[in-house]
């Protein structure tokens, strides 16, 4: 059994109990006041106010995969990783002040449907299953994956029955109580992740001695941002390129991010909302990657194995009690990932598929229906996709999640970027990048993580590279449909009634980009 297993005790089982418990208890109270209102499972009735709405986005995009991926990365390489939480800023400040008011001007409840006002009904229908394939593999499958991983490093049982488990918890859950009761408890469960994860980083810093000692163990390379061009894991041209692609379709066109915006009571709250994210973003190195650094100089010896130092530090810092509580975080993580996955997948799949093509007639207790129908159903296509994953060697988790991320990208951020930026871009440009483009894109994100894989074929570039070109490729391949395009039909939508942004959300971007600018330069000159 794994150590971590060993050293509950009877408290942290009845904290964990406990737990599960109440979170049962908010997914059922709030499915009743939706019952009593009438109201859909999707958009929590367009209710949700800044802070709910910048919990549940941080909580959907920290998985599990950020605790044990940026602690591991933290041990091999230092606080790298956090440009992907800082470099954020810019594709945020990109959702809040370009894309989210058109969003909400257009009154939609799904990114299939935006564009299907732009484009029409093709548009509509290709977007809408690729949305489908995209929150089941990005989110559903890695999200189970690495939670998984997590369960099988406490338990000790095989990656079939602790994906299993978990799928079951957060279905339930979903299946009760939609949005409105993620949103609920994800500000409670973000709250005591940020609790969870400042305390290890205190008791590390305190058995080390201070942050002069933790610097003194460190390589000083550890601390800086930016690599040289020819670094082996994240060389800064593969960041500064290969990043934008995959954060553009994250967190401006991916509907289990934009979900909570569209659910915002009005444009304010949900620009608030984004920038509250960016904000929490700003954390990630006490939060995530400092509890890695921690690791690598109190537990050398882990060497190779760096997936297991957010676990190492655990078991090795926490008392009785806290290991309960450290469950909790991870139970919390995970439903936030997957609750916000299975709730877009039924989102998109009633509105756009069945509500649109089968069943335009469909009352709001038909939509639930069929909503609960996905959400079972997408939960057991994950579990057989997060074990094919744990059958990729060679690999880390957090470059596997970026991987994959980085090829259902490219197609999705050419579009929406041409859409919203170019009025010249044709509905035969949109339709072929999402349909060819994005084949091409997933044959060779196959090659890369399965057929020939990167660590037994060194000729590939950094994946974020691959992710770059192929982005360019299809931006020039539709920018010249669009162009020769004898039947040219554009875009249809009138965007004169775009809701304007207030300065109290300028003023606050300016902020937050004053601070992401200020640790860029001091993590920059070790």
């Amino acid at each position: 059994m794994n150590s971590i297993y060993d050293k509950l005790t009877t408290l942290d089982f009845v904290i964990v109990a406990g737990y599960l418990v109440a979170l049962l208890v908010i997914g059922y109270v709030v499915s009743m006041k939706q019952r009593k209102k009438n109201e859909t499972l999707f958009l929590a009735g367009n209710s949700l106010n800044w802070y709910s709405i910048g919990f549940n986005m941080w909580g959907t995009n920290v998985g599990p995969s950020s605790l044990l991926a940026f602690a591991s990365i933290g041990y091999a390489t230092g606080i790298v990783a956090g440009n992907f939480e800082w470099y954020a800023f810019v594709f945020l400040l990109l959702l809040a002040m370009v894309f989210a008011p058109r969003y909400i001007a257009s009154k939609v409840s799904t990114m299939p449907e935006y564009m299907g006002k732009r484009y029409g009904d093709s548009t509509q229908n290709i977007l809408a299953w690729y949305a489908l394939v995209k929150i089941l593999v990005s989110w559903l499958s890695l999200g189970l994956f690495s939670g998984g991983v997590l369960v099988r490093q406490i338990l000790g049982i095989p990656m079939w029955q602790s994906v299993t488990v978990l799928v079951i918890f957060s279905g339930i859950f979903t299946f009760a109580g939609g949005l409105k009761a993620i949103a609920k408890v994800n500000v409670f469960q973000m709250i005591l992740l940020i609790v969870v994860s400042l305390t290890l980083s205190f008791l590390g810093l305190q058995k080390l001695g201070g942050i002069d000692v933790l610097i003194a163990k460190t390589p000083s390379n550890f601390w800086n941002l930016v690599r040289p061009s020819d670094d082996a894991h994240y060389p800064w041209p593969a960041i500064l390129l290969g990043y934008p692609v995959a954060a553009v379709a994250f967190f401006c066109t991916d509907q289990s991010m934009v979900q909570s915006v569209l659910g915002a009571k009005n444009l304010e709250q949900g620009q608030l909302g984004v920038n509250f994210i960016g904000w929490l973003k700003v954390m990630a190195l006490p939060l995530f990657i400092l509890p890695g650094i921690l690791c690598y100089a109190l537990y050398p010896e882990l060497g190779s194995n760096s997936d297991l130092a957010y676990m190492t530090m655990v078991t090795n810092l926490f008392p009785s009690g806290m290991n309960g509580l450290v469950i909790c975080v991870m139970i919390a993580v995970l439903v936030g990932t997957i609750g916000s996955s299975l709730n877009a997948l039924s989102t998109v799949f009633t509105n756009d598929i069945y509500v649109k093509k089968i069943n335009p007639t469909a009352t709001i207790q038909d939509q639930i229906k069929i909503g609960r129908l996905t959400i079972a159903a997408g939960c057991i296509f994950a579990i057989l996709i997060a074990v094919a994953i744990d059958n990729i060697k060679g690999q880390n988790l957090f470059n596997i999640f970026q991987a994959v991320l980085g090829f259902l990208a490219p197609s999705l951020s050419v579009v929406f970027l041409l859409s919203v930026f170019w009025k010249r871009t044709t509905k035969k440009a949109v339709n072929v990048t999402l349909s060819w483009g994005s084949a091409f894109s997933l044959f060779v994100g196959v090659l890369y993580l399965w057929i020939f894989p990167a660590d037994k074929y060194p000729v590939w570039p950094h994946f974020l590279l691959i992710s770059f070109y192929i982005f360019a490729v299809l931006l020039i391949t539709a920018v010249i449909i669009s162009l020769t395009d004898k039947n040219p039909e554009v875009n249809v939508s009138n965007e004169t009634d775009i809701p304007k942004t207030s300065k109290k959300v300028k003023l606050l971007f300016g902020l937050l980009g004053l601070v992401i600018v200020l640790l860029y330069l001091i993590f920059n000159f070790n």
